[in-house]
């Protein structure tokens, strides 16, 4: 059995000869074998043993036992205690789940804080079964139920090869005491159950049952590989991504649910919001799905994916003002007159009389909303004054109508307000859905403001028109968006 441990870890490249290793030692006949078999082999080791306090004087009975091997064949032990029953309940998850956290934490922390290379779990081919039919029974797809693999990263399984028979017997033939958790044979657990009913079950229908789900796991393993390798060469073709927004055209999806869930997995959906999205996909746009971290939206045309708090942590554009003075306070009306409106550009104004300066009152550096930047002047006297109608980047205003400092921020549920043009005020969400916004469109664009908290400016698309520039404007203020 050495020999045949020795070869399995040369095939799979899974320990250096120079690297040293962690064994997770519970004191139970498997892991034994691996840290006799690792030790015997010449191999430069150390111990961990997690106590979970779960079985009372049992628990310290196999803290006692570990200590006491470590210390008769001279091999370094790291010991934590955990409160697993009070993690588990804090998490609201099993405790199954809560030892396996717990433990995979701390071996984490030991791997990077002391050094070593690898850490090496005692998974055999029995547990491979027993995974993949926990797993079946869970409905999970060929994700799941692929074989665990020889190495996972750092962590390293040098008995996926043997048996459970295997092992147990090398143990008794070798004289390696072990310690019997009773809870295995408990069928209270899932796994248990699988373990002491159905796969005896199995053995009795066929004698090779284990070998053959074995073989058929392996398989799965292969046939998983090339699936990711197809599936991520597919949406490498139809994802879009600009910045954190993901998406992929309806089309391109064709009612392909496993396709759109391989794509939503990834920021955390699940099979059944997935199954619901494809139910709404062509007959509500607009319809929101959430995960832990990301927002879903299904838009007319495409399917939208990104941060839910995008809105919120996202900052805000720079912009710049600048001013021109173009009249005289004296100058009540004809300040501008237009002389010709050809340009594609926008009207060509003529600044008529003399000008007198005045800048625009500097903003707030301090609002939480995104203050605007300082602004600068420049006068302008007898001169031509191109007012742009076609540049989307920039607003020009009559700086007399504006109460500073100017603000940014996002859209808020409520928020009306005059568009250029109108007769009448708004809702800036029907402004939005005029121009056929999608979610992500609404959460990013940016709304300028006065003092007021009146809105000036929905940036890169309308200025508000009782800001605009008549024949009685003075002074103009401009904003550039960056």
């Amino acid at each position: 059995m050495i020999r045949r441990f020795q070869q399995y870890i040369e095939n799979h490249g899974l320990i250096g000869k120079d690297e040293r290793v962690l064994v997770a030692l519970s004191g139970g006949v498997d892991s034994m074998v691996l840290a006799e078999l690792l030790r015997r082999s010449g191999y430069d080791i150390a111990f961990t043993h997690c106590n979970f306090h779960l079985r009372g004087d049992e628990s310290d009975g196999d803290e006692r036992f570990v200590r006491d091997y470590a210390e008769r064949v001279g091999v370094r032990l790291f010991v934590k205690h955990f409160d697993t029953t009070q993690y588990a309940e804090n998490q609201k998850i099993s405790i199954e789940m809560a030892a396996r956290e717990l433990r995979y934490s701390w071996f984490d922390e030991l791997l990077k804080e002391k050094g070593f290379h690898k850490l090496a779990v005692a998974h055999h081919a029995d547990d491979q079964i027993e995974t993949f039919f926990i797993n079946l029974l869970r409905g999970s797809g060929i994700k799941g139920l692929k074989a665990m693999r020889p190495a996972n990263g750092l962590y390293v399984r040098p008995l996926l090869w043997a048996s459970r028979e295997e092992i147990k017997n090398f143990a008794v033939e070798n004289g390696i005491e072990w310690r019997e958790d009773r809870t295995n044979q408990e069928t209270v657990y899932f796994r248990n159950k699988i373990r002491h009913e159905l796969l005896p079950a199995l053995d009795e229908i066929k004698s090779e049952a284990r070998e053959k789900i074995g073989l058929s796991v392996e398989y799965l393993a292969s046939e998983n590989q090339l699936y990711r390798e197809l599936i991520k060469e597919k949406l490498s073709h139809i994802e879009h991504v600009d910045g954190v927004l993901h998406s992929i055209d309806k089309s391109e999806l064709k009612d392909n649910l496993q396709l759109l869930f391989e794509w939503a997995r990834g920021f955390g959906f699940s099979f059944s919001q997935c199954e619901t999205v494809m139910s709404v996909i062509n007959s509500e746009p607009g319809k929101e799905f959430y995960s832990a971290d990301y927002q879903l939206v299904v838009e007319k045309y495409t399917v939208e994916i990104f941060p839910k708090d995008l809105g919120e942590r996202s900052e805000p554009r720079s912009l710049l003002i600048s001013e021109r003075v173009i009249a005289t306070g004296a100058q009540r009306s004809g300040a501008i007159s237009e002389t010709s409106s050809e340009s594609t550009s926008g009207a060509i104004l003529k600044i008529d009389p003399e000008s007198s300066s005045g800048a625009i009152p500097e903003t707030s550096s301090e609002s939480t909303s995104g203050a605007i930047p300082e602004t600068s002047s420049e006068s302008t006297s007898g001169a031509i004054f191109r007012l742009e109608k076609s540049n989307p980047n920039l607003a020009q205003l009559d700086a007399d109508k504006i109460k500073f400092p100017l603000k940014q921020r996002h859209w808020r549920q409520g928020d009306r307000f005059r568009p250029l043009g109108l007769h009448g005020s708004k809702l800036v969400s029907d402004f939005f859905n005029d121009l056929n916004f999608t979610a992500f469109q609404k959460k990013t664009t940016w709304i300028v403001t006065d003092a007021d908290d009146e809105i000036v400016w929905v940036a890169g698309y309308r200025i508000g028109d009782k800001f605009k520039i008549t024949d009685k404007t003075i002074r103009i203020c401009e904003i550039y968006l960056n």
